[in-house]
């Protein structure tokens, strides 16, 4: 493969698909390789040809961080490092980093202040920004720590406050904290089948030391087909300067993957975007933020989910929609140029999907929609982002496509 000099050296933080699909598109649009730092010999990024491959089991911890992005830095004083997270714990360090001015000054992260990320993620309050802009979310009621008994349990009288349903949605709404404290069937998030299963599933979280809410919501009807994400890029200014629709056909099932998608195709609903747009700029929000919603048949109305401010970790679909992610990080931040047009929304069908095309024929249950993958498929507008024509290392191509296959089984297993 062949690679050529910049101005500047994208450092990403993370090893999953997100960061290779990030390390992607900086090859695709500059001929640069990454520099890239996870936690484990493992992943798409591990002996990625366009990927300089660092683990560090402590990268997610301040100090270490620091070290290894400032040293950098200080290596390559005449470039900029263009700095990116590529997960919610690496993107609250550097967004940390970047307001108590640790980060040396030729690094650039695109990102706002920390205490506005901490806020927009926390699900309780994305919420309450969603009821002020008027973006419609889910009927959800919030359980806190402080509602627990004297055992650790929740109480009847607080449990009976709740008007929707089951089975109903559990959530954490600090997915961080939520990770470190793992306990037995830990899940990504819960379909609560009845009381006793909720009562357990509170007892369980609290009793492993996580502390924040629980946001227990109305579980809108559907399938996977009836899910959608949209990714947005704010400038610095806080102006939406793209925004990227997906449908989204299948997503994973496995409890620590539910809700990672496995196959979306590219399509544009102004209407929806409209909403988000206006709330993103209200907030002046800076950088990537990611939206998982879902049509709500009962009304016609698109429910908003969760609000991630970074690129999600099915990106490429955004750069396979011909916007690519690397750019317009690095044409404002390196190269200052103006943005033209000022703002843009993704109009053409693309694919992207992790899966094999016979999970999608098995599990797609809309048989146009089947259809449409494979069109598009043999149109050439399809992208597996973990396959990038010409990064051929044998061992990496090999676990590559035991994951690929993997997915067989488990939706065999979990699928619904």
């Amino acid at each position: 493969m062949q690679f050529t000099e910049r101005e500047f050296i994208p450092v990403l933080l993370g090893g999953d698909i997100n960061a290779y699909s990030v390390a992607r598109a900086f090859y695709e649009e500059y001929q640069v390789k990454s520099l890239v730092f996870g936690k484990y010999q493992t992943g798409p990024a591990y002996r990625s040809q366009i990927i300089d491959y660092t683990p560090n089991v402590d990268i997610d911890t301040m100090p270490v961080m620091l070290k290894t992005v400032n040293g950098i830095a200080q290596a390559h004083a005449d470039k900029t490092i263009v700095l990116v997270g590529c997960g919610d714990n690496y993107v609250a360090l550097v967004a940390q980093a970047k307001d108590a001015h640790e980060l040396a000054d030729n690094i650039v992260a695109p990102y706002a202040p920390y205490s506005m990320l901490e806020q927009c993620q926390k699900k309780e309050i994305f919420y309450e920004l969603c009821e002020k802009h008027g973006v419609p979310y889910p009927h959800t009621f919030t359980f806190t720590k402080a509602m627990l008994n004297a055992q650790g349990e929740a109480p009847a009288e607080v449990l009976d406050q709740i008007d929707f349903p089951y089975p109903m949605i559990l959530k954490p709404s600090d997915g961080i904290m939520w990770w470190q404290h793992e306990f037995e069937g830990q899940k990504k998030a819960y379909e609560i089948a009845d009381r006793a299963e909720l009562e357990q599933v509170i007892r369980d979280s609290y009793a492993s030391g996580y502390t924040d809410d629980l946001i227990l919501q109305d579980r809108v009807p559907g399938n996977d087909e009836y899910m959608r994400v949209l990714t947005s890029y704010s400038d610095r200014n806080g102006k939406v300067r793209m925004m990227c629709l997906g449908h989204v056909l299948l997503e994973e099932h496995q409890p620590h993957g539910v809700g990672n998608h496995a196959c979306i195709i590219t399509e544009p609903n102004d209407e929806l975007m409209g909403g988000v747009r206006k709330l993103l700029e209200d907030l002046n929000f800076v950088g990537y933020s990611n939206f998982d919603v879902k049509y709500d048949e009962r009304d016609g109305s698109f429910k908003f989910f969760d609000f991630n401010t970074r690129q999600g970790r099915s990106n490429y679909y955004v750069t396979n929609s011909g916007f690519n992610v690397a750019k317009y990080v690095v044409d404002e931040y390196v190269f200052d140029r103006p943005f033209e047009p000022e703002f843009v929304t993704a109009q053409d069908e693309a694919l992207w999907m992790v899966v094999p095309m016979g999970v999608v024929d098995k599990y797609v249950k809309d048989p146009e929609l089947r259809a449409k993958v494979h069109r598009l498929d043999k149109e050439g507008k399809g992208a597996d982002p973990s396959f990038m024509k010409g990064d051929f290392v044998f061992n990496r191509w090999l676990r590559m496509w035991h994951t690929k296959l993997r997915h067989f089984k488990l939706f065999k297993t979990y699928y619904k």
